[in-house]
Parts: C-alpha cells; sequence; structure tokens
C-alpha cells in the first residue's frame, strides 16, 4: 500500500482500534498460483502474538482452505470510514481556487500465513465468540444455545477456521494530514455537517490530528 510519511500510523493500538470498529474483512491469499480474494467477518486476539491473532471460518464448500499457500502470506485489507472530500470546504480554494476534490479514508492491511482448524470444540468457541460480539448492542442478545444443540453441530460440519497470525501491519489514515490548518478545520466541519457515520468518524479522527499536532 502507498503511505505518504504523513499518513503513516505505526501505533499497534490505533491499528487495532480500527480493525475492530471495521472487523470485516478482504482477505487476499495466493491459492494454486492464483489471487483468491475472499471477504469475512474477523475477531482480533490483540494480545497472541506480538501484532495479535485474526481468526475467522468460512464455508467448507468454500475450496480455498484446501488449496491456500502456507509459504506465501495472505493479506487481509479492513477498509474504515471514507468519504469523498469537496474542496469547497477549503478556505484556500475560495482564496486562489488551487484545490481539487479528493477522498479521504482509513485502511489497515494484516499479512501472515493462514491455517486451518477443523476441530469443533474451537468452531463452536469461535462462533460463540464472534456472536457475542456482534450481538452485543441488540435489545435481545442472540446466543449461541438458542438453538438446538444438534442443529449448531450439524452447523458447524460445514465451516473451517481459519485463523492469522499477523507478521506485518500496515495502517494508513488519508485524513488530509497535509493541508493547511484552515483546510483540515474546514474540512471537519463539512464532514459534521453530513451527519453520517462514515462522515462523523473521519471528522473526529481529523479532529483528534489537529489536537494532537499542537501539542507536540
Amino acid at each position: 500500500m502507498y503511505i505518504p510519511t504523513y499518513n503513516a500510523e505505526h501505533d499497534t493500538h490505533v491499528l487495532h482500534e480500527l480493525i475492530n470498529r471495521k472487523p470485516f474483512g478482504t482477505w487476499a491469499t495466493l491459492s494454486d498460483g492464483v489471487i483468491v480474494v475472499n471477504h469475512i467477518p474477523f475477531v482480533l486476539h490483540a494480545h497472541r502474538g506480538e501484532l495479535g491473532t485474526l481468526v475467522g471460518h468460512i464455508a467448507r464448500a468454500n475450496p480455498v482452505w484446501k488449496s491456500f499457500s502456507s509459504e506465501f502470506q495472505s493479506a487481509i485489507v479492513f477498509v474504515g470510514d471514507n468519504s469523498y472530500i469537496t474542496p469547497s470546504w477549503y478556505p484556500g480554494k475560495h482564496e486562489h481556487g488551487k484545490a481539487v476534490p479528493t477522498w479521504n479514508y482509513t485502511a489497515v492491511h494484516a499479512y501472515g500465513v493462514p491455517t486451518v482448524i477443523e476441530d469443533k470444540e474451537w468452531l463452536l468457541q469461535h462462533v460463540a465468540e464472534i456472536t457475542d460480539i456482534h450481538e452485543s448492542g441488540q435489545k435481545l442478545p442472540w446466543k449461541v444455545d438458542d438453538a438446538p444443540a444438534e442443529f449448531i453441530d450439524r452447523l458447524l460440519g460445514a465451516i473451517v477456521g481459519i485463523e492469522v497470525p499477523i507478521q506485518r501491519l500496515e495502517g494508513k489514515l488519508k485524513l488530509g494530514q497535509n493541508r493547511p490548518e484552515p483546510d483540515k478545520l474546514g474540512t471537519v466541519a463539512g464532514l459534521m455537517s453530513r451527519g453520517d457515520p462514515q462522515s462523523l468518524g473521519l471528522a473526529d479522527l481529523l479532529n483528534n490530528h489537529i489536537v494532537k499536532s499542537k501539542t507536540t
């Protein structure tokens, strides 16, 4: 991933938070000499390994688990908040006109060699964990044991687990950090005026950058 110095994020804690906020990953791996891409939700075990471990599952019918390379790293891409940025938000545009539109975004790339897990006890623990995470905000959270045990057991046979110990972690926060402060403030105001979750997320990150730059 191309990352200018001012867009690079090296803080592992920040990158983990970005993954936890947007855990639906794009998993690209080499399978029989061809790049294969799948889209699956992951759970991050932050304290397993130096950079954490990503845990997920795929359908047993998906042939990738039988054919991916165990010698080459996979890449898992997590795309966070992103939004179109209009130059009309920049005070500089109204002064000299030297501004163009862009797209601001956050992204994390995790790299590691995946392993397959077929143990049913592991799979049961995994699906219970990922369910509890995403059901936590529901008024009536669903639990795995709400369903009949034999039904769950049959479904567990239809999936396989994937673990990826993270060997390399890259983060890019393209927020307009390289622009003059008035343009940054204009961007924050513009994003906040939109009011949608992605715009508000970017505004919060850029505002944090502005505050941090004043204290360092």
